[in-house]
């Protein structure tokens, strides 16, 4: 893949999140009785795919040791530009957070240059939940069981290979992208609302190929329904270990992605440690740990809120760098 130029404003998105987690640590106070009441989870993705998964494998747990309920509110579409905007928008007060793929964070404020929130000010990291790739799959009907098969098509069949993604600016379309520019290929995208449409789609051969999510395939893979082609990341993932990555298969890209709780500016930064400690301990608990394996993540290494602000700054780099090398930008 051809090396990508991050330049100034590249990084300047991408210590957005960074500074806004430095200013939440430089925040004091306001936590009172917090939580005495329900506390709402935004949920960037659409319900009973692997953003609801997990969602609700933090929010449960949670509910218990915060003695509150806690709802998941599933607000889909935009790559999670509506989540992200409801969040950013709502009181920091500790009742609203947003539960985010990677992508949602990374990759918006830089194909979606005028977002009506400001993600440098309005959305303050918490913690991080999972880590992991991205899955390439296809309809069994093609006959690709590689990366290679899928190339080799595409490139003898210019324009008739369609891919599907969860959405414009989604990982998953960046990533395939980035591989259409590295081998030449010519494949329209289909930008899916929600991963459950997409995937329903993908089963039923009304598209060939797509990225999906880590998670939402894999029991369909189990029963035969669709083949994974590859995976993206640095390891292969505890679900597919029978499945290589695109590395293996020769194209480099190793970026992992994650789920991360947000909390709009002004949270009261012991309402952030808080949360924080607790979404860590929930993710060590063995059936916790279980079930993120199950669902073909790992847990993370625990990290506290500017920790995970450090890293989300340096994954900005690579995600942003090949948002603007592939041109996806708004004009």
């Amino acid at each position: 893949m051809t090396p990508t130029r991050i330049n100034r404003r590249t990084l300047m998105v991408g210590s957005m999140l960074m500074g806004a987690g430095v200013r939440a640590l430089a925040s004091t106070g306001g936590a009172g009785n917090w939580p005495s009441r329900p506390i709402r989870i935004v949920l960037a993705g659409s319900a009973g795919a692997g953003g609801d998964i997990f969602a609700r494998l933090i929010a449960n747990p949670l509910a218990k040791t915060l003695k509150q309920p806690v709802v998941v509110d599933a607000k889909p579409g935009a790559n999670g530009l509506i989540a992200c905007d409801t969040v950013a928008k709502a009181a920091g007060d500790g009742y609203t957070l947003l539960f985010a793929p990677s992508s949602s964070i990374l990759i918006n404020p830089v194909i979606h240059p005028k977002l009506p929130y400001n993600a440098e000010k309005d959305l303050v990291p918490v913690a991080q939940v999972g880590a992991a790739g991205i899955l390439l799959m296809t309809n069994p009907s093609t006959g690709f069981k590689n990366l290679a098969d899928m190339v080799a098509y595409a490139r003898k069949n210019p324009g008739k290979l369609a891919y599907g993604s969860w959405g414009t600016g989604s990982s998953g379309h960046l990533a395939m992208e980035g591989i259409k520019a590295h081998y030449g290929l010519d494949m329209p995208h289909v930008p899916y609302k929600t991963l459950v449409g997409e995937v329903t789609d993908l089963i039923g051969n009304n598209i060939s190929v797509a990225f999906t999510d880590i998670a939402s395939p894999v029991q369909h893979m189990r029963q035969g329904r669709l083949v994974a082609l590859g995976q993206t990341g640095s390891q292969r993932w505890p679900a597919t270990q029978d499945v290589p990555t695109l590395a293996e298969q020769g194209y480099k890209f190793e970026a992992d992605g994650w789920y991360g709780v947000f909390a709009p500016a002004g949270t009261p930064q012991e309402i952030i440690d808080r949360l924080n400690t607790e979404i860590n301990k929930i993710q060590k608990l063995d059936e916790v740990r279980a079930q993120i394996e199950g669902q073909n993540m790992i847990v993370p290494p625990s990290r506290n809120a500017a920790q995970f602000a450090a890293s989300i700054q340096k994954d900005a780099a690579i995600w942003q760098g090949l948002a603007k090398v592939t041109d996806l930008r708004d004009k």
